[in-house]
């Protein structure tokens, strides 16, 4: 016993010892010139979840160059810390100074941007009510604790179902609807427009159009009126398209977007990356106040005759305050009815939801 109290002594004493040492150096190499507490950051991210999905989104957003400080919180310690020590060693090459993690939502403060993708999955013949009904209970302790410390922050859902999930944050932050933004279609849109570019052979970014409604297996709005290639509207050279006349078949392009996340799911076990990156996207036009438009999850009633508080997402004008506005599509009586449909789809499960 005295042996080992005697080690224990040396150790803390040798500690005790190099901490003097790294002092005496630190004043030998920097001469301060500001004596007061360091600025707060001014473009703080934070990531809740550290899963694929997370991951993926922070690493985007750390190569886009949008965070002078990132933060990183999920109940899993271990695995936690591992991605932020990961992140860390990388530090060298990238321009975000800071990457900070811990499970206590202290780490979090300060924070300009939250994105959620923290959730359960759903398991084989569990209802979708019962689905959303578990990650609400999540979210009930998720929510709060990002209030607590970033009061003035815009959040980012992806967790899905992401309509409702965007609803059940909105109501449990307390927040205005603006500053609760669900990721929504921008990857749906973002697929659309890859697949449609593929047939017609340009790059995606010369190809508009969007996928409206919810982001799930009812996303059904494609308005082909809007759909262009340099201005060149694709409806005005076929009149038929999108239609169940449409001898090209144009509307296979839909089912193919609807199909692809579980193609992939079923290739690799999981979508990550196009989420990651869209995620980043919209982080960029939040960060640097962009007004770029983008098709994401926002508060729907009033709008296309929708009487229910439901988030669906339609094309929105993005910048530092959130969503500044929405544009007023001009769609046909089939995709208000399509919009519709989503929206009676998505209440039939909030309605039913507890504790919201």
């Amino acid at each position: 016993m005295l042996i080992t109290c005697w080690y224990l002594y040396l150790a803390a004493r040798s500690i005790a010892k190099q901490s003097l040492n790294m002092t005496s150096m630190l004043q030998k190499l920097i001469t301060p010139l500001f004596s007061g507490p360091p600025e707060p950051p001014r473009n703080k991210v934070t990531v809740v979840g550290v899963g694929q999905v997370g991951m993926a989104c922070a690493v985007s957003i750390l190569l886009r160059e949008l965070a002078d400080e990132l933060a990183l919180v999920d109940v899993m310690e271990d695995k936690l810390k591992g991605e932020m020590m990961d992140l860390q060693h990388g530090s060298l090459f990238l321009k975000t100074p800071k990457i900070v993690a811990d499970k206590d939502y202290s780490v979090t403060a300060n924070s300009r941007i939250v994105v959620v993708t923290a959730g359960v999955r759903q398991q084989e013949g569990e209802s979708r009510l019962n689905l959303v009904q578990r990650n609400v209970n999540i979210f009930k302790h998720i929510v709060p604790q990002i209030v607590r410390y970033s009061p003035d922050c815009t959040i980012i859902v992806v967790s899905n179902p992401v309509d409702v999930l965007t609803y059940v944050t909105w109501k449990l932050s307390g927040f205005p609807q603006h500053r609760v933004i669900g990721s929504g279609t921008n990857l749906d849109s973002a697929r659309f427009r890859f697949l449609m570019a593929e047939k017609l052979g340009i790059h995606c970014s010369s190809f508009n159009g969007w996928i409206l409604g919810e982001h799930g297996d009812t996303s059904g709005d494609i308005p082909f009126c809007g759909t262009n290639v340099a201005g060149v509207n694709l409806q005005t050279l076929n009149p038929d398209i999108g239609t169940d006349c449409d001898n090209e078949n144009w509307m296979e392009t839909h089912k193919m977007v609807v199909d692809s996340a579980y193609e992939v799911i079923k290739l690799k076990g999981y979508t990550n990356w196009a989420i990651g990156l869209s995620v980043a996207d919209l982080t960029e036009s939040l960060i640097r106040n962009m007004n770029r438009i983008h098709p994401v999850s926002t508060m729907v009633k009033g709008m296309y005759g929708i009487s229910e508080e439901v988030y669906l997402s339609l094309p929105c004008v993005l910048n530092s305050g959130g969503v500044a506005s929405v544009i007023n599509m001009t769609l046909t009586d089939e995709e208000v009815a399509q919009l519709q449909a989503s929206a009676n789809t998505l209440w039939d499960i909030q309605k039913d939801l507890q504790d919201v």
